[in-house]
């Protein structure tokens, strides 16, 4: 069975607390759950991690090399925008890596318009709310077959 990680950035353990005109009011939880049942009718696996460290995001990015996972999604958040740490982390992966924002980012604050991550993933998908978690699984699927 295929091998999924889903990296969850900094703050989105607030996930249904913070922000919800732009995050609207699902839970980390929820989001995982919704990921999960998704993976199950794709008939692959998915294994969530969130960090508010960016040492420890790293650390699992790592770690996924290790494993040898199939592909990767990520929603940094704000390490979106200037994490040159994360961003090299990811350039180690050998598989697709699918950058997801809930919001879309580039319809924000300008400093949220660039990501660093754009050049080394494999796409990137913003604005749908949930649904960009669950479009992003269907990508990275794809992509991996």
């Amino acid at each position: 069975m295929k091998q999924f990680l889903m990296l969850h950035g900094i703050n989105h353990n607030m996930f249904g607390k913070r922000d919800p005109a732009q995050y609207g009011t699902a839970t980390l939880d929820d989001i995982d759950a919704q990921l999960h049942a998704l993976a199950q009718e794709l008939g692959v696996a998915v294994q969530s991690y969130q960090t508010n460290s960016e040492a420890d995001m790293c650390l699992r990015i790592h770690q996924g090399f290790i494993d040898q996972v199939d592909g990767v999604l990520i929603n940094a958040g704000a390490w979106t925008h200037y994490s040159y740490g994360i961003r090299d982390a990811l350039a180690i992966l050998t598989v697709p890596v699918v950058e997801i924002h809930m919001s879309n980012i580039h319809a924000r604050e300008e400093f949220r318009h660039k990501s660093v991550f754009a050049e080394i993933v494999k796409g990137q998908i913003c604005g749908f709310g949930v649904d960009s978690y669950l479009l992003g699984l269907r990508a990275a699927v794809r992509a991996a077959a």
